[in-house]
Parts: structure tokens; C-alpha cells; sequence
């Protein structure tokens, strides 16, 4: 399947020239999961996980660049863009092991992976669980994966709030779906004015149009359902550093090196990128610069 069967150019704004000559669509059943993934490129293999409420296209404009060097797969996570949405399975220790599964499927046991935001906890769950799997780790834009000690308190100032408030709305069971329904518009086109930096208008109402298409809601909230499993998950995952190499990638205008910060306790060797003049959605807002620190980070990898 094709790029242009997945997307029609009159509803994906800023797909790149050429983009479906180097990328192809791919649907994988790795048993209980059907999965959609974007992949192309050539050289050993890079996963990148994007975050909510975003899917593969998040990574677009970063993928034709990468591809010069590495087999680049854009994958769905469960729950978003073409991917399965069961009802459960959200953790991220499930999220990693869907995954591990769908690179096996796909011919690669070791990779390197890059994770942004919910794609950040599944990206260092994937890292921590599987490490036979990992080569290098990049962790694009929140403070850290999930953990009790880092939890916000309930009264945090106004500026804080704004940003945060949708992780315990979006953790109610059942509710969030039906306020939401019939206001994607308003919604999430706060979420992603809210989180630092802008991005084009057409841009994000193509995000809406996706995100409005129907059973998409429930799948998109159930990263935010499991985050008890998950906190517990990475309360055990602390006790052991991570032994790969780790890039820890913050936006200027939005975590900046709070990120590096938040995974030096958390791993052996930590490198730290703080991408100028972007807010939280890096490979969107600043994709070169993104280029270049990825690229940077895994050269050994590639060589």
C-alpha cells in the first residue's frame, strides 16, 4: 500500500515533495495487534514513536533526511492513526512489547529508537525492558518518563496547568469521550497551542480531522488510563540504569533541560540537545535541527 491510499494530498498538508517515492505504508498482525507503520530508507534500522495526540505524520518532515542513512520505520502506536484501538493494553510496558513484535516482524532484532512525548515513556519502557533490542535511545520533550515522586501536585500554578491539566481529565474513565465528541476542534487545537511554540493552522486541523474520525477517542485517552500500571512499571525500570547511549532532546520554549536532567539519574550515559526556538512538537517546529542532533547521536550506530 502506497502513501498516496494512506493519505490524499488534499488532506495531508506539508507531505514533502517525493515523499511516497522513499516510503511505503505497511500493515502488520503481530498477533494481537494489527499495526500500521511507514517505512523507507536505507541503512539499519531507526523506530520513531511519536507522541498524543499525533501519529507517524508527526515525523515527516525529519523521515526523508534520515532515510539518506537509516531503514526508517514511523510506526502507530496502539490506539492512534491505523493501528489497532483495543480497549486495553495501554501500558507501556505492553505498548513496548507491541514494538518488539512489530520490528521482528519487519526483520530487525537490534535498532535504535527515538520517542517524543507519550512516545518518550514507550521509547525508554522499550529501552528499559528490552535492552538486548536497543542500540541508542533518543527522548524528545517531557520531564522524564512517568513516576510517582514526579507526579504534579493538585494546586500548580496557572502557567503549569494550562499544559498539564488534560493528563487527569483524559484518565476518566468514559467521560472525557463523550465532552470531547462534537469539540475536537476546540479541544485538541488547545492541546497543541498550549504545549510551546505553534504550529499552521491547516496543520492542526488536519490533526482534528483525523482525530474526529469515529472510535479514535477511547484508543487516544488509554495512555493516560494506564498511567498507574505504567508509573509502577517504571518505579521497578529506576532500579537499573539504562547501558545504552541516551539523547535527551527538549524544546527551548518547552522542557529544554529538563529533560536531560530528569534521565541522568535514570541512565549511564546521557547526552543532552535543547532545540532552539522550538517549543514541545520538535520535528515539526525545528525539523533540521532535529535532523542534525539525531544524526549526530547516531552516527557510531550508523558507521
Amino acid at each position: 500500500m502506497t502513501i498516496s491510499e494512506v493519505l490524499s494530498a488534499d488532506r495531508a498538508p506539508n507531505l514533502p515533495a517525493g515523499f511516497a517515492d522513499t516510503f511505503t505504508s505497511r500493515f502488520v498482525d503481530t498477533g494481537e495487534l494489527r499495526q500500521h507503520a511507514v517505512v523507507g530508507g536505507d541503512g539499519p534500522p531507526l523506530l520513531l514513536v511519536h507522541g498524543w495526540p499525533e501519529f507517524w505524520y508527526a515525523w515527516r518532515l525529519v523521515m526523508p533526511a534520515l532515510a539518506r542513512d537509516f531503514t526508517v520505520i514511523a510506526v502507530d502506536q496502539r490506539g492512534l492513526g491505523l493501528s489497532g484501538k483495543p480497549e486495553t493494553g495501554y501500558d507501556t510496558r505492553t505498548l513496548a512489547n507491541d514494538l518488539v513484535a512489530l520490528m521482528a516482524a519487519l526483520g530487525h532484532d537490534r535498532f535504535a529508537v527515538a520517542g517524543h512525548d507519550t512516545g518518550f515513556a514507550i521509547a525508554y519502557a522499550l529501552a528499559s525492558d528490552h535492552p538486548e533490542r536497543v542500540e541508542r535511545v533518543a527522548l524528545a520533550e517531557i520531564p522524564g518518563p512517568p513516576r510517582a515522586e514526579a507526579s504534579p501536585p493538585v494546586f500548580v500554578p496557572s502557567h503549569i496547568n494550562d499544559r498539564l491539566w488534560h493528563i487527569p481529565f483524559n484518565r476518566v474513565e468514559g467521560l472525557p469521550e463523550r465532552m470531547v465528541a462534537g469539540h475536537e476542534d476546540l479541544f485538541f487545537g488547545y492541546e497543541f497551542a498550549v504545549q510551546g511554540g505553534k504550529l499552521p493552522g491547516e496543520l492542526v486541523d488536519f490533526y482534528v480531522r483525523v482525530l474526529s474520525e469515529p472510535g479514535v477517542l477511547p484508543g487516544s485517552f488509554g495512555w493516560y488510563r494506564a498511567l498507574d500500571e505504567t508509573i509502577a512499571q517504571n518505579g521497578e525500570r529506576a532500579k537499573t540504569k539504562l547501558a545504552m547511549p541516551v539523547l535527551a532532546i527538549g524544546g527551548a520554549l518547552s522542557y529544554g533541560p529538563a529533560v536531560a536532567a530528569a534521565m541522568r539519574p535514570l541512565a549511564g550515559d546521557v547526552r543532552e540537545t535543547v532545540v532552539p526556538d522550538a517549543g514541545h512538537w520538535v520535528a515539526e517546529q525545528a525539523p533540521e535541527a532535529l535532523v542534525a542532533a539525531l544524526s549526530d547521536f547516531l552516527a557510531p550506530y550508523r558507521s
